[in-house]
């Protein structure tokens, strides 16, 4: 049996096997019913491991061990594996997000705040700053910096950057307004950005400029700024950088106040 390598990563991924269990699964396929020695020989596995991946395969629900002498193990459908997969990786998400939530009421996260309070009083102002590659990366960071706002919330952004705001962030923000915090935002008002505005002006202040520019300014002191233009650049290849530093934030905040002042809102 020929298997093609690309086309075994793919049943890795998807399916969450090592290399011997995709292996041993695709022979036992080609076969329908044979025995651990068989798909050895088809699958190129070593035979002492071959009892040991068939075990596993049966209680992930891949085969099914024949009754009688000798063993033989039949071939699930893969429509079949593929909704006992995903009922799997479903109950195995649900349970840790369980023991995450009630890990919250715990004395180990008490413990280990006490521990990052304890070595952020170590750390220097200048070491609170760090490059974020990726817009992944970026925007989980920026979601997590916004979150923790409890006055203010200061953003300028591009058309395409308010767009994915209102999708990936409209929720926080809404959370933020309930609990008082401030949020501003200009960014370009235009066709594509015109429902964005509507959107949002329910929930921020939000402001036409045309200026180019990407920043998010929390409680004054909190800076994330994005240093490439998200129109030139691969998402893969974006980056922003973090500070923490009250004096560069709110210094960048004033010059926001400046140009804020002579900003227009959408007309209704």
């Amino acid at each position: 049996m020929i298997v093609k390598e690309e086309f075994l990563s793919k049943l890795r991924r998807y399916f969450l096997l090592n290399l011997y269990e995709v292996k041993i699964w695709t022979a036992l396929l080609s076969r329908g019913v044979a025995t651990a020695g068989e798909l050895s020989d088809i699958a190129n596995v070593p035979r002492s491991r071959s009892y040991d991946v068939l075990e596993s395969l049966e209680r992930k629900g891949f085969v099914i061990m024949k009754l009688g002498k000798p063993i033989k193990y039949i071939a699930v459908p893969p429509s079949e594996v593929l909704e006992r997969v995903k009922k799997n990786v479903k109950e195995e998400a649900d349970e840790r997000m369980t023991r995450l939530t009630d890990l919250k009421n715990t004395d180990v996260l008490t413990e280990l705040n006490q521990l990052h309070n304890q070595g952020i009083e170590l750390v220097e102002p200048a070491d609170l700053s760090g490059s974020l590659r990726g817009r992944h990366n970026l925007y989980s960071h920026l979601e997590l910096t916004i979150r923790n706002a409890e006055k203010s919330v200061t953003i300028m952004t591009t058309a395409e950057g308010l767009l994915r705001k209102v999708e990936g962030l409209k929720s926080v923000f809404e959370k933020l307004k309930k609990h008082g915090v401030s949020i501003r935002i200009a960014a370009p008002l235009n066709k594509d950005t015109k429902d964005a505005f509507k959107d949002m002006s329910s929930i921020a202040e939000i402001r036409a400029t045309d200026s180019k520019a990407r920043f998010c300014i929390v409680d004054g002191k909190e800076l994330v700024f994005m240093i490439l233009d998200d129109q030139e650049v691969h998402p893969t290849y974006d980056v922003g950088i973090w500070v923490n530093t009250p004096f560069f934030a709110s210094a960048m905040e004033g010059l926001f106040d400046s140009a804020w002042k002579n900003m227009h809102t959408m007309k209704q």
